[in-house]
């Protein structure tokens, strides 16, 4: 069985804790960020699980869990 590919834009964007969870990123983090308050700021650099909707199909992009 040859290997299969990592999809590098999905590894850039997500990672895999160690209990199986995918995690992402929130989207617009530096797009116009003067004009917003620190709250919004401090929300934007956490970390959140991916809907279930999408796990399957990101982990295909991953299959070595990276």
């Amino acid at each position: 069985m040859p290997k299969i590919k990592t999809h590098k834009g999905a590894q850039k964007r997500f990672h895999i804790t160690g209990s199986g969870k995918i995690m992402r990123v929130k989207i617009g983090k530096s797009h116009l960020r003067i004009n917003k308050p620190k709250r919004v700021k401090a929300q934007f650099s956490e970390k959140l699980s991916l809907s279930s909707v999408d796990k399957k199909r990101i982990s295909r992009l991953l299959p070595y869990g990276v």
